[in-house]
């Protein structure tokens, strides 16, 4: 039994939101049935998205709607609320959150709680860069990844479509910033799948297209360790991709990529990966944060010095017991699952005045994919290399994905890509699909010369 009626309120519905409230959700069943318990998750979308296939659905190895987790169904004991929190007034036990329906009404509510699991997430961390808000790509939701796949294949059309060689060369110029997850495994996934499309134009080759990874550091992929990290270069480079080591990006005005070591490349695709930051929404608490502006947590998933306040993933900083004194755990997937069922289990144990558990997880290594049948993975010391790594990646995340439902979809999309050809079709209309529309209302459809009146 719980002390006393609570509301909890979970903002953001990635990992730890999403997670934490299931985890509540199954050990609360009682006392959600009997109206004990109340538990809200504020969240911009109404679904989870599951980063780490992002780049595979860019490829068009998996469907978007497979990429994402309906909360809905998930936290079907739940009230969900899509909306976006601005600020929270833990003293006073308030949220402030605009909603579907006040944001066109320039309105916000109040959403009032006894426990706050603040699990914003994190934002792409970008510089104050010419033309990069402008032209540049992100890539960390799954509308971003599917526009990007159609980004990909409109820029084929038009090198295809196009007798002048500036704009075909552009076109086929391909930018990624950052040499972490995200800008190494879309780059390797999407030059895949576009080294694939190349065989049904008639007048664009593979060797015609230029990819190119510009990192800031001396080394890629630095969760794999520096000899995972050389080979992926290596591998990289054998495919024709060039990796600039140790080179920023200066401007991208006027769709020309402009590098720190001089270098100019015409392009009209700029893919900016190089890092996260704390969601914004931290800033506009009063709970601590740190000098990077992440929460400031303990072992346990409280807020240092809070009470009724929790946190973890990205938004949190979480020492990392297993490591020493000081050290902080990383703000990645593989902690941020299982953070959240400590968080959801210690959040029960506070309702019914129980010891905290702490949180202790060794970090087990990574995977990477690199395209098909290619990766390179570092897993308990043990280091994989091609198809191997490949394998465990495809393993080791369809484990991770939420229900089974969700795993026998994955996996069936695996089965048929395997068994049948690519899907190479670009429906970037999707992105505006009201314009057809709107032509055809104003009188101005292209095909019709004449109009109408």
């Amino acid at each position: 039994m719980v002390k006393e009626r609570a509301r909890i309120l979970v903002v953001g519905g990635g990992y730890v939101g999403m997670y934490t409230a299931l985890r509540l959700q199954r050990k609360l069943k009682a006392e959600l049935r009997r109206g004990e318990i109340e538990i809200t998750v504020v969240t911009p979308d109404p679904y989870m998205t599951y980063q780490p296939f992002l780049p595979e659905a860019a490829a068009g190895s998996i469907s978007p709607r497979h990429v994402v987790v309906p909360l809905r169904r998930v936290l079907d004991q739940c009230h969900v609320v899509v909306g976006e929190a601005t600020a929270v007034d833990h003293a006073a036990r308030t949220a402030t959150v605009t909603t579907l329906a006040t944001a066109d009404a320039g309105r916000t509510e109040l959403f009032g709680y006894d426990e706050l699991v603040l699990a914003p997430g994190s934002v792409a961390r970008t510089l104050p860069i010419p033309g990069l808000a402008e032209y540049g790509i992100g890539f960390k939701t799954v509308e971003e990844a599917i526009g990007l796949r159609n980004h990909v294949i409109e820029q084929m059309d038009i090198a295809s479509s196009t007798r002048d060689p500036a704009i075909r060369d552009a076109a086929l110029t391909f930018v990624f910033v950052g040499g972490g997850y995200a800008g190494v495994e879309a780059l390797g996934e999407l030059e895949d799948m576009a080294r694939y499309a190349a065989r049904y134009y008639h007048n664009v080759r593979a060797e015609d297209m230029r990819w190119i990874l510009v990192e800031a550091s001396d080394r890629i992929l630095p969760e794999v360790g520096a000899d995972m990290g050389r080979y992926t270069v290596t591998q990289l480079r054998r495919r024709n991709i060039q990796v600039l080591l140790g080179t920023r990006l200066e401007s991208c005005a006027d769709r020309v990529a402009v590098l720190s070591d001089g270098q100019r490349f015409p392009t009209r695709t700029v893919v900016w990966t190089a890092g996260v930051r704390p969601h914004p929404l931290l800033a506009a608490t009063d709970l601590p944060l740190t000098d990077r502006g992440r929460l400031r947590c303990t072992a346990q998933l409280t807020v240092e010095g809070t009470a009724h306040a929790w946190g973890a993933g990205d938004a949190a900083a979480v020492p990392d017991v297993t490591a020493g004194p000081g050290a902080l755990t990383a703000p990645n997937a593989q902690h941020a699952v299982r953070q959240a069922r400590v968080l959801g289990d210690n959040l029960v144990h506070t309702l019914r005045g129980e010891p905290l558990d702490t949180y202790e997880h060794a970090y087990a290594g990574s995977v990477a994919s690199l395209g098909l049948h290619k990766g390179v993975a570092q897993v308990y010391g043990r280091r994989l290399k091609g198809y191997p790594a490949w394998f465990m990646h495809r393993v080791y995340h369809l484990s991770r994905v939420s229900t089974v439902n969700r795993k026998a979809r994955v996996l069936a999309e695996w089965i048929l890509a395997g068994l049948f050809k690519r899907e190479i079709v670009s429906l970037g209309s999707l992105e505006h699909p009201r314009a057809e529309f709107e032509l055809a209302a104003r009188g101005k459809h292209p095909h019709d010369p004449k109009g109408s009146s």
